[in-house]
């Protein structure tokens, strides 16, 4: 089995990267027949949980310990018992790591025997694989068809590539994603779909016959007529009409090449910080377009910013999606995506896209039926000694100083709309602008990241092989009903670097160069 065991003996101890340990023995065995097995030698990925198990033979056990003898330190549970587990540790190259344990009976006679581990790097893991991408092989899928011919959808190509980057002189690896179109949705109608069209605020109007036209039970495909009084923009040359809501046009074809990361890089602690801008932060597995929280408008002196998914609540499809300029895309959460990826929630999600920056960007759940949990909470605006109140109760008259550090509290400014105020949105549907309705309304409340709990990036590593990875996130109702959350998918600002083929861009930077490394 290739193991360093140890009765009473001398053990010499041979460790290297990129192999299992190597032992050289010389045994003295015990008179009595004593020994210990620690098991076999396991090969795992770095934040996997390990499990190790003793077993002891003639012997009369009066105490078990278990020691690291070598490799990136560990934390092991039960240390004491026969069974303990550690989680491998982050670790820049494979690396191996060597734990004894011993056995001493109730005549202080003892026995030993000792296993190596070998971890895999993170970084020879392959975390940006093709095989999360939606490839469509058919060339003539369709869905929406219009006078310019048909649309495809979904992923053409994905491939690794290696690009020299001029300021470096470094070869980095990229995966090239090509697409076009617009997404492969098909949509079974169910009675609360059909009621949450029909009980729209403005469904008399909205629709040609005052309530949607499809059923419960019918499969809509995408840009299908379910009756919607539909905008002429874009409609009439690529199909849809009917479709979608007043307000938003119709999606056109969309050529998408796009590059990401292969392995990520965090931005440093110093540097400056990359704000996620309007228009694409991310793209998903089925070629769609992300983009990030806001919409872009504000009320009043461009200070109290608009959330895409609450503002835009009635400009969007039964998928969640609408167009910008003819470019589809989602701000938030997908149950369309979620059910071509079999996402029902029995285990941790799968990876739903890519952010600008490399990292992935996976489903809502943790862990089975246990959704990751955001970071972010909501001010509250009921008292001026309340986290981010004003002077005034229910005046939203200050801004935090900080979004990032509630402590420092707030400075005032020109008001916005009292807390419950009614407001009209720029699609002239009513809205109440409660507690979290604004970006302004957020603060990250710096709890402990873990289990399910994400950071000020709406991301995490949790040690389970996936390395940093941002989750979408959702909150569930008292009834048990799922709704968006803050910030939805990606964070106000991204984990990464954003290189300068990226998607993306960071908001103040004044185009597609990330921020310079500290």
């Amino acid at each position: 089995m290739g193991k360093c065991r140890n009765i009473n003996r001398i053990v010499i101890i041979g460790v290297f990267l990129g192999a299992l340990s190597a032992c050289q023995v010389t045994d003295t065995p015990l008179d009595s027949g004593a020994a210990v097995d620690a098991g076999v030698d396991q090969t795992v990925n770095e934040g996997t949980l390990v499990s190790l198990s003793a077993t002891a033979t003639n012997i009369d056990m009066d105490s078990i310990v278990w020691v690291q003898v070598s490799g990136s330190k560990v934390v092991l549970a039960n240390s004491s018992s026969a069974a303990t587990k550690f989680t491998a540790p982050n670790i820049l190259a494979d690396e191996t790591l060597v734990f004894e344990v011993t056995v001493t009976d109730t005549q202080s006679d003892s026995a030993s025997d000792m296993v190596s581990i070998f971890i895999v790097a993170y970084v020879d893991q392959q975390p940006n694989l093709s095989s999360a991408w939606l490839i469509n092989n058919s060339t003539n899928s369709t869905h929406i068809s219009g006078d310019e011919g048909d649309i495809l959808e979904n992923i053409q190509s994905v491939e690794t590539v290696t690009i020299t980057d001029d300021e470096t002189n470094t070869d980095v690896e990229y995966t090239h994603v090509k697409a076009s179109g617009i997404p492969n949705y098909d949509i079974t109608m169910t009675q609360d779909i059909i009621d949450q069209l029909n009980g729209r605020p403005k469904a008399a109007t909205d629709f040609a016959n005052g309530q949607t036209t499809a059923q419960a039970g019918e499969v809509i495909s995408f840009g299908a007529n379910i009756g919607y009084n539909s905008s002429t923009e874009n409609c009439n040359a690529s199909g849809g009409a009917g479709y979608w809501p007043p307000g938003p046009g119709c999606p056109t074809e969309q050529s998408l090449d796009a590059y990401f990361a292969v392995y990520p890089e965090a931005l440093a602690t110093n540097a400056e910080p990359c704000e996620t801008g309007l228009g694409t932060v991310g793209v998903m597995v089925n070629g769609t377009t992300l983009f990030n929280w806001g919409d872009g408008q504000s009320y009043g002196d461009k200070l109290w910013y608009n959330l895409a998914p609450i503002a835009e609540q009635f400009d969007v499809d039964i998928c969640g999606g609408h167009a910008a300029n003819g470019n589809y895309h989602h701000h938030f959460y997908t149950s369309c995506l979620a059910d071509i990826l079999d996402d029902d929630g029995s285990e941790h999600s799968p990876i739903y896209g890519y952010a600008a920056d490399g990292y992935p960007l996976y489903g809502p759940y943790e862990y089975a039926n246990e959704l990751a949990v955001s970071g972010w909470k909501t001010r509250d605006y009921g008292a001026s000694n309340s986290a981010g109140g004003c002077a005034t109760p229910g005046e939203r008259s200050c801004v935090l100083v900080d979004q990032y550090d509630v402590a420092q509290g707030v400075k005032d400014v020109v008001n916005g709309p009292d807390v419950g105020q009614t407001i009209t949105t720029q699609s002239n549907n009513t809205l109440v602008a409660t507690d979290g309705f604004y970006f302004e309304d957020y603060y990250y409340a710096q709890e402990s990241v873990g289990g399910t709990q994400l950071d000020e990036h709406n991301g995490h590593d949790t040690n389970d092989g996936k390395g940093y990875h941002y989750h979408i996130t959702l909150t569930k109702g008292e009834n048990g009903g799922l709704s968006p959350a803050f910030p939805y998918q990606i964070g106000p600002r991204f984990k990464g670097i954003l290189p300068s083929n990226s998607v993306g861009r960071c908001s103040a930077g004044g185009g597609k160069l990330p921020p310079k490394k500290g």
